[in-house]
């Protein structure tokens, strides 16, 4: 409706720009997974500022916002082929390790302590 992206699309691109900074800073999420650990998003938030329509390119820019060794937050801009800031918002994750059926929260500092690191060393001051 209107010739404007579906606002729920905007998440999936949230996801994708998490799972490249992943990769690009030298990690593997699902090698994460393989060991029995997932990184569930427990909250999200999006402010869009203008709208992408169909045909537009959509660029994500994504960092780390806060890393807390229990938490992690993840910062974006969904941004457009002029440069324009389309929408900008969170993600925060947990880490929890799957214990005989269940998931528990685990501390992601203690988990992959090279990762936590490597957060830490990129995170946005």
């Amino acid at each position: 409706m209107m010739g404007v992206i579906y606002h729920a699309n905007y998440v999936k691109w949230l996801e994708l720009g998490r799972m490249q900074l992943v990769e690009d800073i030298g990690f593997d999420y699902t090698a994460m997974e393989r060991e029995g650990f997932y990184a569930p998003v427990y909250n999200v938030d999006i402010t869009y500022k203008k709208a992408l329509k169909y045909g537009d390119r959509a660029f994500v820019r994504t960092w780390v916002e806060e890393n807390t060794g229990m938490r992690t937050k993840y910062g974006f801009e969904i941004i457009d082929d002029s440069g324009n800031i389309c929408a900008e918002g969170t993600t925060t994750h947990l880490v929890v390790k799957k214990i005989s059926g269940e998931f528990k929260p685990v501390a992601f500092k203690k988990a992959f302590p090279e990762w936590f690191r490597k957060y830490e060393e990129i995170k946005k001051n």
